[in-house]
């Protein structure tokens, strides 16, 4: 009993001595604790150590929401927000700049701070971070929700995407990923195969970007069997004869002859008439297609026939399929 009120107390006296406390039985020796009685204040050195570590990585930003508990004086302890300009306000020592910092690294500057404003001579603070609203992660691009998302504890590209809702049917099977601390972002390309989905999987930092780029997609539409879009995903080319072909070819009352392609440039749409039945026939060589290019295929014996801008119109209310090219 007689240890623990000499510990209380040590931190009422510490602003007038910060000498070692003597045994008043032994002068001149120092004291030291009896075998079993813990030391409550390098306990809490322990337990403030232990819960800062999981976000030892994190950095402290403006709009963060934290806690500042200082051991043995409760009125110096703190709720509050990182200010715009990084820092916060604490009793009696003012303004606090935090804005950079770790958590571990805002405890030594608030311990730096107490000391140097005589208000304690050993100070023990801990600071947790509530919130961290700038040390998040980005996602954009072809995902349902995109938006900024906590970065607390581990994350995983997979993770992340789920929280942001997951891809939509127009995502490549590629995703960007911008690292606050590094100039070359890192592409990761998404794969089904089990076997490889593992490395597809990568770790993500605070600060990260994640960017679902926007996949090719050619359209086939009119007199085929399944007209849509048509996700390109792969690194060669792809031609007129494999994306009709996986759109189930022409029905019986295609004009396949005359098959058209419209290609936009920056003069407008350019048209290209092929004939498809020829194609299919192996006669005449085979055609490249591009992204956002549209292959239409008329119906016969029908005189009128859509001009681009109708085709074009079509385009926004087309099924979109994903095909191993």
């Amino acid at each position: 009993m007689i240890v623990i009120g000499v510990a209380g107390s040590h931190q009422l006296v510490l602003a007038q001595s910060s000498g070692p406390l003597q045994d008043a039985t032994r002068p001149g020796t120092p004291t030291t604790e009896p075998l079993g009685i813990a030391n409550p204040a390098q306990t809490y050195k322990e337990q403030k150590t232990a819960s800062s570590a999981p976000s030892s990585s994190l950095v402290i930003g403006s709009g963060d929401e934290i806690d500042v508990s200082v051991y043995g004086a409760p009125d110096l302890s703190s709720h509050s927000r990182v200010s715009a300009d990084g820092n916060i306000s604490m009793p009696l020592i003012g303004h606090v700049r935090l804005a950079g910092l770790s958590s571990s690294e805002a405890e030594g500057a608030i311990e730096a701070q107490l000391r140097q404003n005589n208000i304690l001579n050993d100070p023990q603070v801990s600071v947790y971070v509530r919130e961290y609203s700038s040390s998040g992660i980005s996602v954009a691009g072809e995902v349902a929700k995109p938006g900024f998302y906590s970065a607390m504890g581990p994350h995983r590209l997979f993770d992340v995407l789920q929280e942001a809702g997951g891809t939509t049917d127009k995502a490549s099977n590629q995703v960007i990923i911008t690292h606050r601390d590094l100039e070359d972002p890192t592409t990761v390309s998404i794969s089904k195969d089990p076997t490889e989905m593992a490395a597809s999987n990568v770790n993500l930092q605070a600060g990260d970007t994640v960017v679902v780029p926007r996949a090719g997609i050619v359209y086939v539409l009119g007199e085929v069997t399944r007209p849509g879009g048509y996700v390109l995903n792969s690194t060669g080319g792809i031609t007129v004869l494999q994306v009709v072909a996986v759109a189930g070819g022409p029905t019986h009352v295609a004009s396949a002859g005359k098959t058209r392609l419209l290609r936009r440039t920056q003069n407008g749409f350019q048209e290209q008439n092929i004939d498809l039945k020829k194609l299919l026939r192996g006669q005449i060589h085979d055609v490249s297609v591009q992204n956002d290019d549209i292959v239409f295929v008329p119906t016969s014996g029908v005189k009128t026939a859509l001009n681009a801008s109708a085709l074009v119109a079509t385009v926004g209310t087309a099924a979109i399929y994903h095909v191993p090219f």
